[in-house]
C-alpha cells in the first residue's frame, strides 16, 4: 500500500495525498441513509461516463468562481473562492488518478484516463490565470485585515502561482510552460518504460529455481539431446520476470548464488531506455530551475520547505552518513562472516546479490523467525481492530464498519470505516481494500506496517481542522508530510500496542511478547545499513538535480561514485537500478524528506508518545498541538509546541531535524 502523490495539482491546486488501498474523506453525518450513489460516494460516477460529466461540473462551477473573483470581492472572500476552485479541480484530479490506478474494469480506467487529461489542460488554465494571480497578490496586500490563516493562504498562493512562471516576461512563461509539459511526458515515459520493460532472466535447469519462485516465470525448454544418436530431448529450465517484487524474492529465496548474481545484473540493467529519459529530466528541470531564478532545480525544489535549500539538505545528509558509517561497516563485516561461514570459502567478498539473501537467513537463524508464524497472528481484520482501538485510546474516537451504498465501491472486497468523535459534527470516513478476502486474509508484519504507515496519512487527514481545504492534513511542507506516518509505523511495533490485537487466527492466543522481542531485534539487525541505503538513494536525487557538471557527467558515473562513497557496497559495473528508482520523479530533490521525517518521528516518539503510547493525553497532543493544523501553520512552530527545544535547528537559513533520538534508537552513538 504504498503511498502515491499526484503532481497534477501541484502549483496552486495541489492534489492531496491518495492511497490506492485506503481512502479517506469527510462527509456529513447525515449520510447514514445508504442510498445508490457512485463510485468513491460521487453521484456522477455511477457509470465510467459519468467522468466527463463530472469534468464538466467541475469546469463549470470553477468559471462561476473565477467570474466571482474577476468581481474583485474581499480579500478573504477571494481566497475563500480560490479555496474551493482548488477542491472543486482536485476532487476530479484525485478521483481520476485513484481510478486510474485500482479499478479493475478497463472502461472506468480508460474514462478515468481522459479525465486526467482533460483535467492536465484546465489546470495549465488555472495556474496562467492573470485576473487569479492578480486577485490573491490584492488579497496578500491587504494581509493585515485578514486572520492568520488567510493571511498564509494568500501567501502560498501567490507563492505558488510564481513556481509555474506567471511572473515572468511572456518569453519566458512561455519556455516554462513548454518545460512544464516536456517534464510530465518525461516522467510519464520513463514509468512506461519501468513497466514495458521490466527484464527477464532465463535459468536452466530447473533444479536451480526453488519451488516458491516458480509463479514469478514460465517454464522454457532448450534442446539437449544428442542428434546423432537420435535422442532429441528438451532441457526444461524457467524464465523469471525481474519486476522489483520479483528481483526481491529472487535475491532473498534463491540459494543458487549464480542465480542471483544473473537476476541482480539483468534486473539492475533495464531500461536501458530510462538512462536517455533520464538525461533529459534532468536537463528539462536544470533550465527550468535556472529560468526561475535558481542554480539548480533541487534548490528549486527545497526552498518551500523546512530545509530551504540544497546546501541545508546536503549537510544533514552528510551529518546523517558520518554517524551511521561505523555501524553500517560493522552491519556488513558480520554479514560478510555469516556468508564466509556458511559457504566455507573464508576469502570470499560479500557481493550485492548476497545482501538479502544472507540477511535475510541470519535474521531467521539468529531470531528462530518464521513469516508464516508471524503472520498467523495478524488477520487483516484483526489489525483493523487494531486500528480502532488505536483511534479510541489516543483521540476517544469510535471506529466502525458502515455499509457501502450501492455503486460506490470498486471492488467487493473494500471496506468502509467511519470515524465518530464525540465533539465533532462530521463522520469521518475510510475505506480500506486487500487483493483478497478480507475475512481470511493474513499480513505479514512489513504490511502489518506499512498499513500503520498509510493510516498515518490518514489520520493527518481526518483530524485536519484548517479553515481552508489548501492547507488540509498532508498539504504540508513536503519535508513534513512524512513525519505522522512515520510516527503511527512505531505503534506497529510496539508490544503494549500489538498485544491489543494481534491475536492467532484459529486459536485467538495474544502474539507472544517473546516473539515480538524477537521481530524488534531482526528489524535492528541491519539497521544502520538500511538507514545508509536510504541516505544514499537522498544523496542521489540531490546530486542528479543539483548544480550541473560541464559537460555533464553520465548519470551511471555519478550514480557509482555515490555508492562507493556513501555505502559499504561495491557497484556492479554497467548496472543502473536508477533507471527504476520513479522516486525521482514524484520527489525530485526532494527525497531526504523520508530522512527528515525518520528524524522527526524518532524525537517525537521519544518525547510525546513512548512512555504512554496509547494514553488520551498522548493523543491529544498529537491531535491539538500537531495533527489538526495541517499546513496552516508552520512546521517549526509545530514542532516546538509539541516536543519543545531541540526537535530541530537552524542551519544557513535553513532547518534541520535533530539526529539525537534516531542515533540513541539505533545505537549509534
Amino acid at each position: 500500500m504504498a503511498a502515491l502523490i499526484t503532481s497534477h495539482c501541484r502549483k496552486i491546486f495541489r492534489s492531496k495525498h491518495y492511497f490506492p488501498n485506503i481512502q479517506f474523506f469527510r462527509t456529513s453525518a447525515a449520510t447514514a441513509d445508504i442510498k445508490e450513489t457512485g463510485l468513491y460516494n460521487f453521484p456522477h460516477l455511477k457509470t465510467a461516463n459519468g467522468f466527463q460529466r463530472f469534468v464538466d461540473d467541475a469546469i463549470e462551477r470553477s468559471g462561476e468562481l473565477i467570474y466571482y473573483i474577476s468581481t474583485m470581492p474581499s480579500s478573504t472572500e477571494i481566497i475563500r473562492a480560490m479555496d474551493e476552485i482548488s477542491d472543486t479541480v482536485c476532487s476530479v484530479v484525485d478521483s481520476a488518478e485513484l481510478c486510474r490506478h485500482t479499478h479493475p474494469d478497463r472502461e472506468f480506467v480508460e474514462q478515468a484516463n481522459i479525465a486526467s487529461l482533460r483535467m492536465d489542460e484546465y489546470l495549465h488554465y488555472l495556474n496562467t490565470n492573470y485576473n487569479l494571480y492578480n486577485a490573491v497578490m490584492k488579497a496578500e496586500r491587504e494581509g493585515k485585515v485578514l486572520s492568520k490563516e488567510t493571511q498564509r493562504a494568500a501567501h502560498y498562493l501567490r507563492v505558488d502561482f510564481e513556481k509555474g512562471g506567471i511572473h515572468l516576461c511572456s518569453e519566458k512563461l512561455q519556455r516554462v510552460n513548454q518545460l512544464n509539459v516536456d517534464i510530465a511526458q518525461l516522467c510519464r515515459k520513463f514509468n512506461a518504460n519501468i513497466v514495458d520493460d521490466p527484464g527477464y532472466v532465463d535459468i536452466y535447469p530447473t533444479i536451480r529455481i526453488p519451488k516458491r519462485l516458480h509463479h514469478l516465470g514460465r517454464p522454457i525448454y532448450r534442446p539437449a539431446g544428442l542428434p546423432r544418436l537420435g535422442l532429441d530431448m528438451k532441457e526444461k529450465g524457467y524464465r523469471l520476470g525481474l519486476d522489483p517484487v520479483s528481483l526481491s524474492s529472487i535475491l532473498q529465496w534463491a540459494s543458487d548464488a549464480e542465480v542471483r548474481k544473473l537476476a541482480y545484473i539483468r534486473g539492475n540493467s533495464v531500461p536501458l531506455a530510462n538512462l536517455d529519459v533520464l538525461d533529459k529530466l534532468i536537463a528539462a528541470r536544470h533550465e527550468l530551475a535556472q529560468i526561475m531564478g535558481y542554480k539548480s532545480y533541487a534548490e528549486f525544489a527545497t526552498r518551500p520547505n523546512m530545509a530551504s535549500s540544497a546546501d541545508v539538505v546536503m549537510s544533514f545528509l552528510l551529518e546523517l552518513s558520518s554517524m551511521v558509517r561505523p555501524k553500517a561497516d560493522e552491519e556488513f563485516e558480520r554479514l560478510r562472516d555469516y556468508k564466509r561461514a556458511k559457504t566455507g570459502e573464508m576469502s570470499e567478498d560479500l557481493e550485492p546479490w548476497d545482501e538479502t539473501y544472507f540477511s535475510a537467513m541470519m535474521k531467521a537463524s539468529n531470531f528462530d523467525l518464521d513469516a508464516s508464524v508471524i503472520a498467523s497472528y495478524f488477520p487483516l481484520l484483526q489489525c483493523i481492530e487494531g486500528l480502532k482501538l488505536l483511534v479510541e485510546s489516543l483521540f476517544g474516537a469510535t471506529f466502525h464498519n458502515i455499509p457501502l451504498a450501492p455503486g460506490e465501491s470498486w471492488h467487493p472486497d473494500v471496506l468502509k470505516m467511519s470515524l465518530h468523535h464525540p465533539d465533532e459534527v462530521v463522520a469521518l470516513i475510510c475505506n480500506f481494500s486487500n487483493s483478497s478476502d478480507p475475512s481470511t486474509a493474513r499480513l505479514n508484519h512489513g504490511e502489518v506496517e506499512t498499513l500503520f504507515h498509510e493510516f498515518g496519512h490518514a489520520l493527518h487527514s481526518l483530524l485536519s481542522r484548517t479553515e481552508y481545504q489548501h492547507f488540509s492534513g498532508t498539504r504540508v511542507a513536503l519535508d513534513l508530510a512524512e513525519t505522522p506516518s512515520n510516527l503511527i509505523e512505531y505503534y506497529a511495533w510496539d508490544y503494549r500496542v500489538l498485544k491489543t490485537f494481534a491475536k492467532h487466527y484459529s486459536t485467538g492466543e495474544v502474539i507472544p511478547k517473546k516473539l515480538v522481542d524477537s521481530m524488534q531485534a531482526a528489524k535492528m539487525m541491519f539497521a544502520a545499513t538500511e538507514l545508509q541505503r536510504q541516505i544514499f538513494y537522498a544523496m542521489i536525487d540531490q546530486k542528479l538535480f543539483g548544480e550541473q557538471d560541464s559537460p555533464p557527467k553520465d548519470t551511471i558515473s555519478i550514480v557509482a561514485d555515490l555508492k562507493r562513497q556513501y555505502t559499504s557496497y561495491k557497484q556492479v559495473e554497467g548496472t543502473h537500478w536508477h533507471t527504476r528508482f520513479s522516486h525521482l520523479l514524484n520527489y525530485g530533490g526532494g527525497y531526504y524528506s523520508y530522512l527528515y521525517a525518520k528524524c522527526l518521528a524518532s524525537t517525537i516518539w521519544k518525547n510525546v508518545c513512548e512512555e504512554d503510547p496509547l494514553s488520551l493525553e498522548t493523543g491529544t497532543a498529537l491531535r491539538s498541538k500537531f495533527l489538526e493544523h495541517g499546513g496552516a501553520v508552520e512546521p517549526v512552530e509545530l514542532l516546538n509546541d509539541l516536543v519543545g527545544d531541540g526537535s530541530i535547528r537552524y542551519s544557513n537559513g535553513g532547518v534541520i531535524p535533530d539526529i539525537r533520538a534516531l542515533s540513541e534508537e539505533m545505537k549509534l552513538t
